[in-house]
């Protein structure tokens, strides 16, 4: 095999979402290969479309009554067990109590707390369906003991009742130290490549890179806005009104013609062009080995980008949803009309 290089600037493609100059000592990201096996093997994965991983902080309890029924929740009331820091399992509601008394009992005498400051982070960390959910369970554990351990308490336990395996993860906000739980971007950016990496060790294909590197430019939906707008097609309440602005601006594109991107949608575009150009230059830069394995992957990045998503943002792709629904009525009250004239 040929000593792997990169092209000039293809750092750019994978490089976390963060403004390093604010990033705090302690959330150092994980350097990016330079060359070698290391990068080699990653866009081995990011064009093979590897699994992404997902580590979302869901959540923060503010009192022992909270986090108590949080516990219950991701214990399902006992009958699932909690496993700590050091391996010890807690079960049954009576241990999920008095843990949550523990934790709130230490937050109260933090002096330098303030009133509303959490008790515990809720965060979970998913894989696709299909995922072996073991070692889903294994890396987790891995995970919470090379980020936590020594420095917050923590349980976490496997829940499997929905397709998509995922770990419930408590980690106590106030540290052993008196050092308080605060992560930021670059804090998960370095949970979801730590997350990945555990996978991978237990023979699990997973990614951790930014969207743009998929050519993804929406970002997913809220749980709370994705909650209220089940609620809302399913009868239950109003729409959101985050929602109900963006139709807004949506019918302004769809039926008023403001279709033209804005500046900041034009730099999304420029953005992913980018993104893409790198690619592509990669794959030529590849293409050119006398190495078949080199020549190989360079057809698999040109077919990656291919399979990449047109930049999109939610106006443009309300504004044709808008569209495709008002050429339904019409069809439909044209249907109509000629079954009437009959």
């Amino acid at each position: 095999m040929t000593d792997f290089q990169l092209v000039r600037g293809f750092e750019d493609v994978w490089r976390p979402p963060v403004r390093q100059r604010i990033v705090r000592p302690r959330a150092v990201l994980r350097p990016l290969p330079a060359s070698g096996d290391g990068a080699r093997a990653r866009l081995e994965r990011v064009a093979g479309r590897a699994p992404e991983v997902m580590v979302k902080v869901t959540g923060r309890t503010r009192g022992g009554a909270q986090l108590r029924a949080h516990l219950d929740y991701i214990s399902r009331n006992g009958q699932l067990e909690l496993e700590g820091a050091d391996g010890a399992l807690i079960v049954g509601r009576r241990d999920v109590a008095d843990l949550a008394d523990d934790w709130a009992a230490a937050a109260l005498i933090d002096r330098p707390r303030r009133k509303d400051s959490p008790v515990s982070h809720s965060v979970i960390l998913s894989m696709p369906a299909g995922t072996n959910e073991m070692a889903v369970r294994d890396a987790a554990r891995s995970f919470a003991a090379d980020m936590f351990t020594g420095r917050h308490d923590y349980v976490f336990t496997l829940h499997t009742d929905t397709p998509r395996p995922h770990v419930h993860m408590s980690i106590c906000s106030r540290g052993h130290t008196g050092e308080r739980l605060n992560p930021k971007k670059a804090d998960l950016e370095l949970w979801r490549q730590t997350f990945a990496q555990a996978l991978r060790a237990r023979g699990v294909e997973a990614e951790a890179t930014p969207r743009r590197a998929r050519g993804v430019t929406r970002k997913a939906e809220r749980t709370p806005l994705r909650k209220i707008r089940d609620r809302q097609e399913a009868g239950g309440g109003p729409m959101a009104q985050v929602r109900r602005q963006a139709y807004r601006e949506a019918a302004g594109a769809a039926f008023q013609g403001q279709s033209e991107r804005t500046p900041w949608e034009q730099r999304i575009v420029a953005r992913q062009q980018a993104v893409r150009d790198l690619y592509l230059a990669q794959a030529r830069l590849l293409g050119r080995s006398d190495d078949p394995m080199d020549r190989a992957l360079a057809s698999k990045v040109e077919a990656f980008v291919r399979g990449m998503p047109q930049p999109d943002t939610q106006r443009l792709a309300l504004a044709r949803e808008l569209r495709a629904t008002n050429q339904a009525m019409r069809r439909r009250d044209l249907g109509d009309d000629r079954e009437r004239s009959r």
